[in-house]
C-alpha cells in the first residue's frame, strides 16, 4: 500500500471553540450486553434496562455485536466473547437468503425471520462485523467461517444504491484485503471507491477548496440524516489504501465540515437530530441526537488522524466521546460506564431513558475505539502520511 501526505493550509479544530475535555476511560462491562442477549442473538429494544422482548431481533445489531465482540476481546482475551461471537456468526448464517445473496434484518422473539426484503444496510453492516472476525482472528475455524459467508454475500453489495451502505461495504472490504482476501474483496474495494467517488461533492467552480469548514453545504446528499461519517471515513479508506491523495483530501474535506457544523459555540458535539434532520434550504433539527452519531464520529475521526496526524481530529473524536459522558447540549450523561448500557438518545427533554441494542453497542465501541486511539498515541504512533513528501494540490 502506497503511503500519501495531504497538507492543509492549517492544522485547525473549529475557530474559537475550546479544547475538549479528555475524559477517563472505563474498564470494559459487558454486564448490559449479556442483559439483552439470548441464545438466539440480541434484543432491538428494551424498556430502561429491562430488555424488550415484543421487537425480537435485527441483523443490523448482531452484525456490530460481532465488532464489539472483537474490540472487547482485546482487553478480555476471546475466551470471554467466543460465545458471543459463535452465536452472532450462527444468526448471520440463519438470515442469510440464499435466494437473493442478502441477509435478512428482523426476526421474531420466536426465531421467524419477517418477509420485509434484506435491507443494504444490515447486508453491509453484516460484511462489515464478518471482516471483523477474520482480521483478528486468522487461520481459526471462526475466521473460516465468517470468510465463506462473506464470500457469498459480497457481490450484492455491488449493486447497493444507497450512499451509507456503498461507505461500509467498502470499509468491509478494507479489512477483508487485510486479512488476506484481496483476490475476492479488491475489486469490489476499487468498484466501490469509484462509485463513492462519483458521488462526492465537487471540488471546483463555487466550492471552497478541500480542509474548508466553512462550505456552505459540503454533502453528497439534499438532507444530511444518520451516520453522516461513515461516507467521510470511506473516502479516507479508499485515498489510503488507493494511494490517491485527492480522495484522501475530499475525506477530510467533508469531515471538516461534518466536525464543524456538528460542533456547538461552546465547543460540544451537537450531532444532526432525527426529528427533520438537515434539509439543505431548511433549519437543522437539534433533537432527538442519536449514539451512533458519535460513535461514527469517534471511529471517522480516529482514522482521519491515523492518515494525517493532525490535532483537529483528535480533538474531534475526544468531543464524540465526551458526547455519551455529558458533554451535550443538555449536559446529561447518557452511557453508564458500570453496566456498559446506553441511553437511546438526547431529546429537548433529556436522555431518553431506554438502554436498546444499537445504542448500547455505540458507546461500547466508541470507548474501545478512543482507548485504542490514546494507546496509539502514547506508543507513538506514526501516521500513515508522514513518511512521504508533501503531495499537497493533487486534489
Amino acid at each position: 500500500m502506497e503511503s500519501v501526505r495531504v497538507v492543509f493550509d492549517r492544522d485547525v479544530g473549529p475557530v474559537g471553540r475550546p479544547v475538549p475535555l479528555k475524559r477517563p476511560l472505563y474498564p470494559v462491562s459487558r454486564v448490559h450486553l449479556d442483559a439483552m442477549a439470548t441464545e438466539m442473538g440480541l434484543w432491538q429494544h428494551a424498556r430502561g434496562a429491562e430488555p424488550d422482548a415484543r421487537f425480537g431481533y435485527c441483523t443490523d445489531d448482531v452484525a456490530r455485536s460481532l465488532v464489539v465482540d472483537v474490540l472487547h476481546s482485546r482487553e478480555l482475551g476471546w475466551a470471554a466473547v467466543d460465545a458471543s461471537v459463535r452465536r452472532s456468526l450462527r444468526f448471520l448464517k440463519e438470515g442469510f437468503d440464499h435466494t437473493s445473496s442478502r441477509f435478512l434484518n428482523f426476526r421474531e422473539a420466536d426465531g421467524r425471520w419477517l418477509d420485509d426484503g434484506a435491507s443494504e444496510d444490515c447486508h453491509a453492516r453484516a460484511l462489515v462485523g464478518l471482516a471483523a472476525v477474520m482480521v483478528e482472528v486468522p487461520g481459526t475455524e471462526l475466521a473460516d467461517q465468517a470468510r465463506q459467508f462473506f464470500i457469498r454475500a459480497l457481490p450484492a453489495a455491488q449493486s447497493f444504491g444507497a450512499l451509507r451502505p456503498i461507505s461500509a461495504a467498502l470499509l468491509a472490504c478494507d479489512s477483508a484485503i487485510k486479512a488476506g482476501l484481496s483476490a475476492e474483496a479488491g475489486p469490489a474495494f476499487g468498484y466501490l471507491a469509484a462509485r463513492l467517488a462519483e458521488a462526492c461533492p465537487p471540488q471546483g467552480a463555487g466550492t471552497p477548496g478541500f480542509g474548508d469548514p466553512t462550505a456552505e453545504w459540503l454533502w453528497f446528499e439534499p438532507v444530511l440524516t444518520y451516520e453522516n461519517t461513515l461516507a467521510a471515513r470511506a473516502l479516507i479508506a479508499a485515498g489510503v489504501r488507493l494511494g490517491q491523495p485527492s480522495l484522501l483530501a475530499r475525506g477530510c474535506s467533508v469531515l471538516d465540515w461534518l466536525i464543524d457544523v456538528q460542533t456547538s459555540e461552546s465547543g460540544q458535539f451537537s450531532p444532526i437530530g432525527n426529528k427533520g434532520w438537515w434539509p439543505r434550504m431548511a433549519e437543522r433539527s437539534q433533537f432527538d441526537q442519536q449514539p451512533i452519531e458519535a460513535a461514527s464520529m469517534v471511529a471517522a475521526a480516529a482514522d482521519a488522524y491515523r492518515a494525517t496526524g493532525y490535532q483537529r481530529y483528535l480533538d474531534a473524536a475526544e468531543r464524540a466521546y465526551g458526547w455519551f459522558l455529558g458533554d451535550n447540549d443538555r449536559g446529561l450523561r447518557l452511557a453508564d460506564p458500570g453496566s456498559g448500557g446506553c441511553q437511546d438518545g438526547l431529546t429537548q427533554w433529556g436522555p431518553n431513558k431506554n438502554q436498546g441494542g444499537e445504542s448500547t453497542l455505540m458507546w461500547l465501541t466508541a470507548l474501545e475505539d478512543i482507548r485504542a486511539l490514546r494507546r496509539s498515541i502514547q506508543s507513538g504512533f506514526v501516521p500513515v502520511d508522514s513518511a512521504q513528501p508533501s503531495l499537497d494540490g493533487d486534489a
